[in-house]
């Protein structure tokens, strides 16, 4: 079968490749093998600015020229290195031999074996991954915010709507909806300012993180620095030395441990909206075409947070081996981390198609107050914190255990309840009149 939408085997490429196509720039086979050219063109011309003495020779007109590759690098670029790969039956090697195609192509012939002059693969690869994640975490960025201001826009709309809360998935002091709102934008605004403090960190240091190579045939030049300097401004990365062959990952399992708990307080979000729903405080705009259920034709089912959950676990599940597996490897190096790797792509994937029916979900969000009226005026029995705190006060004796009396494990207690036990007491009508003003609409708290 020939691959297509219909016929990949993962949904990421499949069912949900138009909500995430836009990052295939990112992590795609075409995407790492333009970063990989990237980073050569870019290396090169460092060694020109050095300058290297065999280089400096090289007209910096010809810089632009050579950013052009990159810049310009189009699907049949790739294929042509995937052609070169087939030979070579090595990925980052394909990636040379193709650039010193390019090289004769612009009369640069006899430079080109300063292209992956002195490095690994690994150098290219560790430069390029997180090159290109932190591309793809500015666009991750801008979905996040489009969520979090969507959710300051519902949290301002509903501020002043009471509604009973549910502790134990009991009848509790009551909130207010937009309140509840909040509570996620700031758990997730904490979440953010941790996830975008962490640095995309790159290894540039040859074979064995040492820069062997370098030194034995330039040994007067400051390597170290040039890598700090070609990692920093360069490539606008944060280099991690010393190293062994690879980067240590610590920083990318941080990553992903911060966005894991981004998508925990997310799937926190989709299970406490779905239950809102399910309890009928909010109804869902109905779309005249869309089918809730194959037999039941009353059905507008929360669909988009019941999906927005899934692929927020998906994310998770992989965003967890990427944090355990990625930052042990055997010694110097093994390549366990290079298959792993590859798919750092597809937890974003997943991140993506959550956050797009999270919004879509909120987008068809409209509020039932008179549903949530309704449970609160059945619920008279929330307030006897607030009474039994006044009386506290007041030093009434033991005024816990007296509405503890009134109301636990009562069937039905009304506001003519609350109202008889007030009248009841031995107090000055001054503080009765307080305790009368206190109904489950009013007692909402800051």
């Amino acid at each position: 079968m020939e691959l297509n939408k219909l016929t990949a085997i993962s949904p990421v490429d499949g069912r949900y490749r138009q909500q995430v196509e836009t990052i295939a720039r990112f992590f795609s086979e075409y995407g790492l093998i333009k970063y990989r050219v990237h980073v050569e063109i870019e290396y090169f011309i460092a060694l020109c600015q050095i300058p290297l003495p065999q280089l400096a020779e090289v007209d910096e007109k010809v810089y632009d020229k050579l950013r052009n590759i990159y810049i310009s690098f189009t699907e049949d670029d790739a294929l042509q290195v995937k052609d070169i790969e087939k030979v070579t039956n090595h990925d980052v090697k394909a990636v040379e031999y193709f650039l010193k195609e390019e090289f004769d192509k612009l009369k640069l012939g006899k430079f080109k074996e300063f292209i992956h002059f002195g490095l690994t693969s690994q150098d290219i690869n560790n430069t390029a991954v997180p090159l290109s994640l932190k591309d793809a975490m500015f666009d991750l960025k801008i979905m996040f915010d489009e969520l979090t201001d969507l959710l300051r826009d519902k949290a301002l709309e509903w501020e002043s709507v009471p509604m009973l809360a549910k502790t134990h998935g009991q009848p509790a002091s009551p909130t207010r909806v937009g309140k509840e709102i909040a509570v996620f934008i700031e758990r997730l605004e904490r979440q953010f300012e941790q996830l975008y403090r962490i640095p995309f960190s790159a290894k540039f240091g040859g074979a064995t993180g040492n820069m062997n190579a370098h030194m034995v045939a330039y040994p007067k030049i400051d390597w170290n620095a040039f890598a700090d300097k070609f990692v920093g401004e360069v490539l606008g990365l944060s280099r991690s030395y010393p190293t062994t062959q690879i980067e240590h990952y610590d920083n990318l399992a941080a990553m992903s441990h911060a966005l894991m708990r981004i998508n925990n307080i997310l799937t926190d979000l989709c299970r406490d909206i779905w239950q809102y729903i399910s309890m009928n405080y909010f109804k869902q705009k109905v779309i005249k075409n869309e089918v809730g259920s194959s037999a039941m034709p009353h059905k507008v089912n929360p669909i988009d947070f019941e999906n927005a959950e899934g692929n927020l676990g998906m994310a998770n599940a992989i965003y967890g081996h990427l944090a355990a597996k990625l930052p042990i490897s055997r010694l110097q190096r093994d390549l366990t981390d290079s298959t792993v790797l590859r798919n750092i792509g597809v937890p974003i994937s997943h991140n993506i198609i959550a956050i797009k029916s999270l919004v879509k979900g909120i987008n068809k969000l409209e509020i039932n107050e008179e549903a949530i009226k309704e449970d609160l005026e059945k619920n008279w029995a929330v307030v006897a914190e607030g009474i039994q705190t006044i009386l506290r006060r007041e030093g009434y004796p033991k005024p816990y255990e007296a509405l503890k009396e009134l109301t636990r494990g009562q069937e039905k207690i009304t506001k003519k309840t609350i109202r008889a036990f007030i009248d009841s007491l031995d107090l000055d009508e001054k503080v009765k009149k307080e305790l009368r003003r206190i109904t489950p609409f009013n007692y909402t708290g800051l």
